[in-house]
C-alpha cells in the first residue's frame, strides 16, 4: 500500500532535482543578459546626454533584431534534447550546427541590410539633431556583433538541450565582466566616446561567441558529428524556427500595443507603465529559467519515448510555477513602497502606479503557468500550435486595449487587460496540454 506512493514521492524529488540543476543557472544567465545594456548605459551617460540618446535608440533597434531572433535559442534545444532523449549524442550535435549555421547566416543578412540603411531606421524614431550622429555610429558598429549574438543564442540552446545550463551561465558571466573592462579601457582609456562603447560589447559578444563555438566543437569532435553546413539540416533548423517567430512577433505586438495606450493615458501613466514593465521583466526571468529547464526536460523525455515521464514533468513544472509566481506576487505586494521611490520622486506617477502592482502581483501565478506550458510545449517542438495560440491572443487583447482609453480606468484598466492576455494564453495551452496532442515521441519530431 505504501510502495506506490513512495514511487510518486521519489519521482517529484527526481523532477525537482532536476528542475533545480537547470533552471538556477538559466535564471542566472539571463538575468546577466541585461546587465550588458546597463553597464553600456552607465559608461556612455557619463559622456553627455546627447549621446546617451544616441545609445538608447541604437540599443532598442539592437534588441529588437536580436529579440526577433530567439527562436534559435527555443527551436534548438528542443530539436538537440529529443536526440539526447533518443541516446544519439552524435545526432543531437550535428543538430546544434545546423542551428549555429542558420545563426551565422541570418546574422549575415542583418549585418547586410542594416549598415546602410543605419541613418533611415534611427531617423524613424524621431531622434534630435545631437543624438542622431552618436546613434548611427553605435548602431553601425554593435551590428557587426549581431552575427556573434546569434551564434551565442544557438549555441545556448545547443547546451541547453544537452542538459547544460551551467556553461551558459559562466559565459555569460565572463561576457559581462570582459564588456564593463573593454568599455571602460576604450571610451575612456583609448578616448573613442561612444564608439569604443560599441566596439567593447562587440569584442565581448565576439568573444562569447568564440567559447561556444569552442564548447560545441569539442563535443562535434568527441562524437564524430559532422561541422559542415547542410543545406537540409540548416532549412529544417528554420521551418522549426518560423512558428515561433510568429509567436515572438505576436508578443512584442502585445508588448507595443500596450506601451502606446500608456501613452495616450497621459505623461504619469506612461512613466508609470514603463517602471512596471521592467519590473514585469525582470519577474519574467524567474518564471522563464523553469520554462528553459521544461523545453530540455521535455525534450529529452520525448526523445527517449516516455510520455508518461513527460507528462509527469509538465504536472510537476506546473506546480513550480504556481508557486513561484504566489512568491513573487507576496513579493511585489509588500516591496511595493521601497520599489517605486528607486524610479520616481513625483506623487502622480507613484499614484497611478500603485493599484496597477496589485494587479501585476495577482497575475504572477498565471505567468507562472503560462512561462511553464510555453516552455514544455516549445520542448516538445509544438511551434505550429504555439505561433496560432499567441495570434488568437493578440486578436482578444488588441481590442480590449484599445477600449482602455474610451471606457476609461487608466493604467489600472490596461493592465487588467494585459492580464487577460495572460489568461488567454493560460487557457490556449492548457487546453493543448490537457488534450495530450504535444506529446510525439522519437528522435524527431
Amino acid at each position: 500500500m505504501t510502495q506506490a506512493p513512495a514511487r510518486h514521492s521519489s519521482g517529484r524529488r527526481q523532477h525537482d532535482r532536476e528542475i533545480i540543476t537547470l533552471a538556477l543557472p538559466a535564471f542566472g544567465a539571463l538575468v546577466a543578459e541585461p546587465l550588458f545594456l546597463m553597464a553600456d548605459t552607465a559608461i556612455v551617460g557619463h559622456l553627455g546626454t546627447a549621446q546617451l540618446a544616441g545609445l538608447g535608440i541604437a540599443s532598442a533597434l539592437l534588441m529588437t533584431a536580436v529579440s526577433v531572433f530567439v527562436f534559435l535559442a527555443y527551436a534548438t534545444t528542443a530539436a538537440v534534447a529529443r536526440r539526447v532523449g533518443a541516446g544519439d549524442l552524435r545526432a543531437a550535435i550535428r543538430q546544434g550546427m545546423d542551428g549555429i549555421w542558420l545563426a551565422l547566416l541570418l546574422g549575415a543578412a542583418v549585418v547586410a541590410a542594416a549598415l546602410p540603411t543605419a541613418p533611415h531606421l534611427v531617423d524613424l524614431f524621431g531622434a534630435s539633431d545631437a543624438a542622431t550622429p552618436y546613434a548611427i555610429t553605435y548602431l553601425r558598429i554593435s551590428v557587426l556583433g549581431i552575427p556573434a549574438m546569434l551564434i551565442v543564442l544557438a549555441a545556448t540552446g545547443v547546451l541547453r538541450g544537452l542538459q547544460d545550463t551551467r556553461t551558459p551561465l559562466y559565459v555569460a558571466i565572463a561576457g559581462f565582466v570582459a564588456n564593463g573592462a573593454l568599455n571602460v579601457g576604450l571610451v575612456y582609456g583609448a578616448d573613442l566616446g561612444i564608439a569604443g562603447s560599441a566596439w567593447g560589447t562587440v569584442i565581448a559578444q565576439c568573444g562569447m561567441a568564440a567559447v561556444y563555438l569552442m564548447v560545441v566543437l569539442r563535443g562535434a569532435r568527441k562524437h564524430g558529428a559532422s561541422l559542415r553546413p547542410d543545406a537540409a539540416g540548416i532549412r529544417a533548423s528554420a521551418q522549426a524556427g518560423v512558428p515561433l517567430l510568429v509567436r515572438t512577433l505576436s508578443l512584442r505586438a502585445v508588448l507595443m500595443i500596450a506601451t502606446a495606450v500608456a501613452a495616450r493615458l497621459g505623461d504619469a501613466d506612461i512613466a508609470a507603465h514603463q517602471i512596471i514593465l521592467s519590473l514585469w521583466n525582470l519577474l519574467a526571468f524567474a518564471l522563464d529559467a523553469i520554462a528553459i529547464a521544461g523545453q530540455a526536460i521535455i525534450g529529452r523525455y520525448l526523445g527517449a519515448g516516455d510520455s508518461r515521464g513527460a507528462r509527469e514533468a509538465c504536472r510537476r513544472m506546473v506546480e513550480w510555477g504556481i508557486a513561484v509566481g504566489v512568491v513573487l506576487g507576496v513579493v511585489v505586494v509588500l516591496a511595493r513602497p521601497a520599489f517605486l521611490p528607486l524610479f520616481t520622486g513625483d506623487p502622480a506617477v507613484t499614484d497611478v502606479a500603485l493599484p496597477a502592482l496589485i494587479i501585476v502581483a495577482l497575475s504572477q501565478p498565471i505567468s507562472g503557468i503560462v512561462f511553464v506550458l510555453d516552455g514544455v510545449l516549445m520542448g516538445a517542438g509544438d511551434g505550429p500550435y504555439l505561433a496560432w495560440a499567441m495570434l488568437l491572443t493578440l486578436v482578444v487583447f488588441t481590442p480590449a486595449a484599445l477600449l482602455v482609453p474610451v471606457l476609461g480606468g487608466g493604467l489600472t484598466a490596461l493592465w487588467a487587460t494585459m492580464t487577460l492576455m495572460m489568461t488567454v494564453r493560460m487557457l490556449t495551452l492548457w487546453l493543448r496540454t490537457r488534450s495530450g496532442r504535444w506529446i510525439v515521441t522519437g528522435a524527431t519530431r
